[in-house]
């Protein structure tokens, strides 16, 4: 058996303008007592081509961690536009949430997220260059791995 089950996930703030933060509510049991630090992160894919462009939004050490019940609200920034490839910037991406214990990532949970625009003349006839005023959706899909 697991010594940490994630028991729950949820998006805060959905659907929300691109600039906003993510947020997610964790909600985690421990089976027994953790002495060291679980290391948790916000993982936002800028492309399905390459991984060059995942950005960790953020990173957050929670520990030592006692046996029971634990929930806490994880908040990470918009990803760098700078950092995006203009042809991804609109449409379907990833965003995940890993969790790893002594180095060894035991959980990772993938939402997908839809950019779009919410001006139906910028979704008709999208600029050349994405202009970020679009809200992003993160789907209730949760794909859940190791």
């Amino acid at each position: 058996m697991a010594k940490v089950q994630v028991l729950n996930v949820s998006v805060l703030d959905n659907p929300s303008p691109f600039g906003n933060p993510f947020q997610f509510e964790i909600t985690f049991e421990c089976m027994e007592d953790l002495p060291e630090d679980l290391e948790w992160k916000i993982i936002y894919v800028g492309s399905a081509e390459s991984e060059e462009y995942d950005q960790v939004l953020d990173s957050v050490l929670v520990g030592p961690v006692p046996a029971g019940r634990h929930m806490f609200v994880f908040q990470a920034d918009a990803p760098n536009t700078g950092l995006i490839p203009e042809s991804d910037a609109v449409g379907v991406t990833v965003v995940l949430i890993t969790c790893t214990y002594h180095g060894q990532e035991f959980i990772h949970i993938g939402y997908y997220v839809n950019n779009e625009y919410t001006d139906p003349e910028l979704r008709e006839n999208p600029p050349v260059k994405p202009n970020y005023t679009f809200n992003k959706a993160v789907a209730v899909s949760i794909v859940f791995g190791n």
